[in-house]
């Protein structure tokens, strides 16, 4: 089993005030609004340095997307574990945009301090890399003066999650942008969608079914020359200190809407069931094969959450909200019951919308945050996920106060450290065990 670590002296951040809807915060509902006054800013002259953390294909997915919505943005360096990742990144990048892509080889940058030489080369920070690191290089980037988008998750445990919010405050303060990578908030249809569950359509929610089954999510195998930590950050999806499983991995993009539909409400309290069945070689790492977490609120409603990610299995995304006067089908952005509506509006790609927000903010001198719901959306799959590995039930008090963490801390990270999880004599990672591991 792998050991838990906690921190006695992780700064206490005001939780209560945090967790509230920010007046200053700009809320899924005005993103619309808000992207549609990009035009005026866009052909700006000013050139916007980015540069990116983590050269996997999200990485390397929110470059191509940041790079397309201006023509005035430049990516100027790139950082990962790995410099073969960071070349390869940078020749794909640059026969896409060509214009657009000047990364030299003085700013290609690896290994785990890699990341502060990004945030000194750039204006903005992309950060995709191993999610156990979001937290620590997202307050890094904003004490450096930096815009940021960070995908998701935004943490991996509750002390990862207290260092997000302190980045978020600091930003406020400071008057800089940081984006969430969770695009269901910047997706038109949703955004109406929920509108209208908010303005009423399907009356009070007594219930929300959030799906998210699949086959296994970016496998790696071992390459020759690699020793177990190297090994494990290659594969980082699959093991626990790194990616924080498959609650806070895939289902913090249906909690958050979850949360969205409820008004930011966050759980009182959750249970969850989940373990390994069929994915067990040592490419799956340490991390388990299916999760199901039952959430409770204050109104008593009550979501049921559900992921999976294993090969030959029925698949399913999907965000279904209960009301007493009829369902929402929020992916799919309908209505039925009393009201039957679908939404017939223009499209958009969420995926850019985030970065065209984001370049709008920093055009017009106006931040934007999404620290009104991107800590506690994650930190509700975080509480789901040690539920999960515990067999407990986990309270929103209980996961708020935690100073919790997969050790090792993400800035004692190295190569040569010992492995946090070492493979077992049966060609297996040992996994967490629910009813005998203890976290919290």
């Amino acid at each position: 089993m792998v050991e838990s670590g906690k921190s006695a002296d992780a700064r206490r951040t005001s939780r209560r005030d945090f967790l509230k809807t920010s007046a200053t915060a700009v809320s899924g509902a005005t993103l619309g609004g808000l992207a549609l006054n990009l035009a005026a800013h866009a052909a700006g002259s000013d050139v916007i340095k980015i540069g990116v953390v983590g050269c996997g294909g999200r990485g390397n997915g929110a470059a191509m997307d940041a790079l397309s919505v201006d023509p005035g943005i430049r990516l100027v360096a790139l950082g990962d574990l790995f410099m073969d990742r960071v070349k390869n990144s940078r020749n794909q990048l640059k026969a896409k945009k060509p214009d657009q892509v000047a990364v030299d080889d003085d700013h290609c940058f690896a290994d785990f301090d890699g990341y502060k030489k990004v945030i000194e080369s750039v204006d903005v920070v992309l950060i995709a890399c191993a999610a156990k690191f979001h937290p620590l290089y997202t307050k890094a980037a904003v004490e450096a003066g930096k815009h940021v988008f960070v995908e998701k998750p935004h943490g991996i445990d509750p002390l990862g999650i207290k260092t997000l919010m302190a980045a978020c405050e600091l930003a406020q303060q400071k008057g800089l942008s940081v984006v969430s990578g969770l695009q269901s908030r910047f997706h038109r249809g949703m955004q109406e969608t929920v509108k209208r569950i908010h303005d009423g359509a399907i009356g009070d929610i007594v219930a929300i079914e959030e799906n998210f089954l699949r086959a296994p999510y970016v496998l790696y195998k071992r390459a020759p020359g690699l020793n177990e930590v190297q090994y494990q950050c290659s594969n980082q999806y699959h093991f626990a200190w790194l990616s924080g499983d498959d609650v806070p991995q895939s289902l913090v993009h249906n909690v958050d809407r979850s949360l969205w539909a409820m008004r930011e409400q966050p759980p009182l309290r959750c249970h969850g069931l989940a373990g390994r069945s069929s994915m067990v070689d040592e490419i799956y790492g340490n991390v388990f094969d299916h999760h199901s977490v039952v959430y409770h609120f204050a109104s008593g409603a009550k979501l049921y959450a559900f992921c999976r990610t294993t090969d030959g299995c029925y698949n399913e995304v999907s965000s279904i909200v209960f009301g007493t006067k009829g369902r929402c089908d929020l992916t799919g952005c309908r209505i039925e019951g009393e009201t039957k509506w679908r939404y017939e509006g223009p499209g958009n790609n969420p995926y850019q919308e985030e970065h065209k927000v984001l370049v709008q903010a920093i055009r017009s001198g106006k931040p934007f945050s999404s620290g009104y719901h991107m800590a506690k959306s994650t930190l509700a799959t975080v509480m789901g996920q040690l539920s999960c590995y515990t067999g407990k039930e986990v309270t929103w008090d209980q996961a708020t106060k935690s100073d919790f963490f997969y050790p090792p801390k993400p800035e004692d990270c190295r190569f040569d450290m010992e492995p946090p999880v070492k493979l077992g004599p049966n060609g297996q990672y040992p996994v967490y065990i629910p009813g005998a591991t203890k976290l919290l």
